[in-house]
Parts: C-alpha cells; structure tokens; sequence
C-alpha cells in the first residue's frame, strides 16, 4: 500500500548551516518523482529527510513538517527505525553485505526488524522480493552464494529486493544508476517503472535523460551559491519541467545551460 508524502515548511541544518530551505512539496503515492540539480544544491540531503536518514550525521536537524499519509514522521515518539522500515533507501553504490548470502542479503532489513518467521515463509518472501527486482531468474541457483560476487547491476537489483523485502510504502533511491553501465541502468529503470505500480518512489538523478525516462513529476533544486541553502525552484509533471518550465534556471538547467 503505497502512500503519499506532504512536506510543508521543510529546512535542513548541520549545526547552524542551514543546507535545505523551506522546501514544500506533495510526493503523490504510486508514482515517480525525480529531483533534479546541480551538484550540492541539497536534494540529496532532502531525500534523506524523508527517511530520517540524515539523523545519522551529527548536528543535523530539521524544521517543518513530513507527513506519510498524515502521520508525521517527526512526531513525539517517532522511531526513526520505524520510519525506515516504511521508506526504504537505495544508494549511490551497491552496498550488499559482502559476507552474506545472496538469500540472507535479502533477509536482512527483515532480521533486523527481528520479524521471526518459518523457514518456508522466508524462503518465499526471498522470491518474491527478487521476482520484484527483476533478479530471482539469474541467481535463483545460487541463493547461498555471496552477494558480492554479482555484477554491479546485479549488487543494485539485489539492494531494491533487500529495500522491497520489509514492505515498506515508499522506495527512495539517491543516483541509483550513477556506478552503473548503459545495460544495468536500463534495467534498472525498466524495474523503477514496475515498482511504482506498487511504491511510491522517488529518485534524485544527475541525468537528465533518466529523469525524463522514468518520473512523472520533476523537482527542480537550485543553489545561489557556495554556503547558500539549496532551494526548489519548480515541481510540475515532468514533460512541463522538461518543455515548458516556468522558472528561467530551471530552462537553463534542463537544457544543459549550467550545471
């Protein structure tokens, strides 16, 4: 059950910096959304606030609100554990446990949320999950084999099942093609456009090309300079960011101007 994120008011600090400026934005459930920008104009700083993944840098707070379906995830009480287990993350670089199996790898955010269950039920959620990211027909033989010995692509697909397994709502995925080659990355863009029949997803992408190819809405983020606070600039359905924007620096942006 996909679900769809309001953010009203939102600014990102590290200490006194204030790196993200009041960010307003509705991310719609079962769709795409793809933030795009010059490098440190802050959407991945913005991407990881919608996890609480940037909680794991020291000093780094926010002010505002971001609300699942009307629950706000910076609530009294929250668990940020909690909100991860709703939001899944992919990074930049495959990150698979290189020890583990390509089985437990799929496993582990389930294990960590301690969810016991029988054998039989595991081995049908690995299935299901590697079905879901376009991977159980070319590992489905070596499920004991480490997750390290696939390719890059592979390590990516194996990450989206690991991210898919705890069932989460939201799927977030920072340069998810940026280690890739031309072969993995349409893979893994032919798996974005399945995943949103399911998620919500979001992607921050430095291709323009991708962004246009896979998302149904573009943010544009913008920054006025060396320690200035990234800003979004413009958030329409993406053929209007790409044909017809309405901020000058978004056109300038997208047709390959600056940046």
């Amino acid at each position: 059950m996909s679900k769809r994120i309001d953010v009203s008011d939102l600014n990102v600090y590290y200490g006194d910096f204030r790196a993200v400026e009041d960010v307003n934005i509705t991310i719609e459930a079962k769709s795409v959304t793809a933030f795009i920008g010059p490098s440190g104009c802050g959407k991945s700083t913005f991407l990881r606030t919608l996890n609480r993944m940037h909680e794991v840098i020291p000093g780094a707070r926010v002010e505002g609100k971001v609300l699942l379906d009307g629950d706000n995830l910076y609530g009294d009480g929250v668990d940020p554990v909690t909100v991860r287990s709703q939001i899944g993350m992919v990074f930049q670089r495959p990150n698979p446990f290189p020890t583990m199996s390509i089985r437990d790898n799929v496993l582990a955010g389930v294990k960590l949320n301690s969810r016991r269950m029988p054998k039989s039920d595991a081995d049908a959620l690995v299935e299901k999950s590697l079905r879901g990211a376009n991977l159980w027909n070319e590992v489905k033989d070596r499920l004991e084999k480490p997750g390290s010995g696939l390719s890059g692509g592979q390590q990516q697909r194996l990450c989206i099942a690991r991210a898919i397994a705890v069932s989460p709502e939201v799927i977030l995925m920072d340069e998810p093609c940026s280690a890739l080659d031309p072969i993995s990355t349409l893979a893994i863009e032919d798996l974005i456009n399945e995943l949103k029949d399911e998620y919500t997803v979001v992607i921050v992408t430095h291709n323009m090309q991708q962004a246009a190819r896979v998302s149904d809405k573009t943010a544009f983020f913008n920054i006025a300079g060396t320690g200035k606070p990234g800003k979004l600039i413009e958030f329409a359905d993406t053929t209007t960011i790409f044909n017809n924007p309405s901020q000058k620096s978004t056109e300038d942006y997208v047709s390959g101007r600056f940046g």
